[in-house]
């Protein structure tokens, strides 16, 4: 039972998939588009106050300093994103804005001596919805439970602070134009809270699947080709605005149409299975190891050099060959082996398609130089 309960946090805490990471960027910036535009009509309302009915300085001035403040955090996140700066931490800072700015928006109309008003608004106790809503444009499970947990307990102390300090269905507040305060309606506001929040990281959860069950090779159970481009795209993207070193190695299995020809179909997806099998096995989880098509494998070093890329890949080399499998009716014994080609970002070449190239034409010069070996470069190959 405890292992579930760990197995089951571990996956509700789970870092989202970089793809994925990589397009909550674009949902980030439209939050903070939108997150500014509201900011910007609130800032409005103090400013007329202030300006056409002056009677209450006091509350004009607490109200314009709270939106202020809020524009100008608005306006902050949104040069952030904007700037492409998104660190781990942003998504998580820029939802608890959110779920935040509804609080505060409440708590001022505690300020104001309108607890009421505070705990039976309407309109802005939404807002809670629409932030929890937000969370999921992140594609962050970890974030749809900080913005539902926070809001959770932010409106939880405001209702609790109200009920003590004020007798709030005391007649002086007759005829209550915003109702009378009731503990159950408080209870049944925090439970659609929380149906929110699970609905939001149901919501996370299932992209979560969509992407694996559209980017998993069926045979293999490795990336197919159009995730290991998106990651591929999203890793070199992140090596250069970091300045980190990124390997990618194409591998090849040897002499595998022989092979077909020779035991059948059926030995040769065995074979796949089995080279699969290692290469998930050999690499870390940061690592993206995916089929390419055919007899064609691609793995994915982020912060590896070439030189650990290559001993690494040597050793995958090795188990690959010295375990020879029985395939066919008669289980015959037949020595697998493969090649690779390994290429390195900045050393090797800048771009993608570059990379690619270097990395496959070097798995070709490793078959034409007799096969079952690994090529990175003259230098290394010579020590």
């Amino acid at each position: 039972m405890n292992s579930r309960i760990r197995n089951l946090f571990a996956s509700a805490w789970s870092r989202p998939d970089p793809v994925l990471a990589n397009a909550a960027i674009a949902g980030e910036l439209l939050v903070a588009k939108v997150r500014v535009s509201l900011a910007s009509v609130l800032l409005l309302i103090p400013l007329i106050d202030a300006f056409f009915f002056p009677d209450s300085p006091k509350e004009a001035f607490v109200g314009l300093t709270l939106t202020v403040g809020t524009f100008v955090l608005s306006l902050v996140v949104f040069v952030l994103i904007y700037r492409e700066y998104n660190p781990s931490w942003l998504g998580f800072a820029s939802s608890s804005l959110d779920v935040s700015m509804v609080s505060a928006s409440l708590a001022l109309f505690l300020y104001l001596n309108e607890p009421h008003t505070a705990v039976n608004s309407k309109v802005v106790f939404e807002g809670y919805f629409l932030a929890i809503g937000a969370s999921s444009l992140r594609y962050d499970k970890r974030i749809c439970i900080t913005a539902g947990a926070l809001a959770f307990g932010e409106y939880l102390a405001i209702v609790a602070f109200a009920a003590s300090h004020w007798n709030l269905n005391s007649p002086i507040y007759a005829p209550y134009p915003y109702g009378m305060f009731s503990w159950s309606n408080q209870v049944s506001r925090l439970i659609i809270m929380v149906t929110a929040s699970v609905l939001s990281l149901a919501l996370v959860s299932r992209s979560q699947k969509l992407l694996q069950m559209a980017t998993r090779d069926p045979l293999t159970g490795l990336f197919n080709r159009g995730y290991v481009d998106d990651r591929f795209a999203v890793e070199l993207s992140r090596a250069r605005r970091y300045g980190n070193v990124l390997t990618i190695a194409v591998i090849d299995a040897d002499r595998f149409k022989l092979l077909n020809d020779t035991h059948g179909h059926l030995s040769g997806d065995v074979v796949l299975r089995r080279i699969s099998a290692v290469l998930q096995d050999s690499f870390r989880q940061s690592d993206t190891v995916g089929r390419y098509g055919g007899e064609e494998f691609v793995v994915i070093l982020p912060e590896t050099d070439l030189e650990a890329a290559y001993q690494k890949l040597e050793s995958v080399r090795e188990v690959i060959a010295n375990f020879p499998m029985a395939l066919g009716p008669r289980r015959e014994e037949v020595q697998v082996t493969i090649s690779a080609g390994l290429a390195s970002f900045p050393d090797d070449a800048d771009d993608a398609e570059a990379l690619f190239t270097l990395a496959d034409e070097r798995m070709f010069q490793a078959k034409r130089e007799g096969r079952n070996q690994i090529v990175a470069g003259i230098e290394l190959v010579r020590s």
